[in-house]
């Protein structure tokens, strides 16, 4: 027992807690420095936000920061001495688990989802591989700064100005012509930019569909989806119409 002891104390010597405590300023620094370019994509309407990136930029920087300290892997000692080299073992473990992200992101239409939880899988990998070297405080960090970055950094990008976008479809009566600039009018009146390198237009004998991405100037100041249903009614030509959010 007390040789066991001994063996579990060598991951939380001095010498590791400090190699630990960089670690710590490390990650730290790369989940601040990538929310802080989330934010940018986060505010002009994008799918991938601050959660997304700060967790990508984070688990980027767990799994080259720990290639740096190679004598502290496994409590200071091989275990088990081989000729394998563990850093081939984590690009093949980042690598699969970069296809399981994958798979969980869907698209349908404008809106994107599952891009943060992709990122928190992948996230989960780079948890995996430090507590793997031993790295424990660090892996228990990283998981901490994981769960606040997906619950806390969603409440401040709530707070912060952002761009919020949604998808919208327009079915016009058949032999009605719709005008961009018209359409691009209403949609200023109501809040709303028209993105007009996102428009694609459909024409059937049916008459004309127009689909195309309206991103606000301010979410605080532009209609709700609920208020611009009920105005999207009072749009002439329109017999029916489609709104969603661009992302999630």
């Amino acid at each position: 027992m007390h040789e066991f002891l001994s063996q579990l104390m060598v991951f939380w010597s001095p010498a590791e807690l400090n190699a630990n405590i960089t670690i710590f300023l490390n990650l730290g620094g790369a989940l601040v420095l990538g929310c802080i370019v989330g934010y940018e994509r986060s505010y002009h309407g994008r799918a991938a936000g601050m959660r997304t990136y700060g967790l990508v930029c984070m688990a980027s920087a767990a799994l080259v920061v720990l290639v740096g300290y190679p004598e502290f892997w496994f409590g200071g000692k091989i275990l088990t001495p081989s000729a394998a080299d563990p850093t081939r073992v984590m690009q093949g473990v980042v690598t699969g688990i970069g296809f399981l992200g994958a798979g969980v992101i869907m698209k349908e239409g404008f809106s994107i989802s599952g891009l943060t939880t992709a990122a928190s899988i992948w996230a989960s990998s780079a948890i995996g591989i430090l507590v793997g070297v031993g790295f424990y405080a660090a892996a228990i960090l990283l998981s901490l700064l994981s769960a606040a970055c997906m619950v806390l950094v969603h409440r401040l990008e709530i707070w912060l100005p952002t761009q919020s976008a949604i998808a919208i479809t327009m079915h016009f009566r058949k032999g009605y012509q719709p005008k961009e600039a018209v359409i691009d009018t209403m949609a200023k009146e109501r809040g709303y930019m028209m993105m007009k390198r996102t428009l694609a237009i459909n024409a059937s004998e049916n008459g004309q569909e127009w689909r195309f991405i309206a991103v606000a100037a301010n979410k605080h100041v532009a209609m709700s989806i609920c208020e611009l249903s009920l105005e999207m009614e009072k749009v002439e030509g329109v017999e029916s119409f489609q709104l969603a959010h661009a992302k999630s």
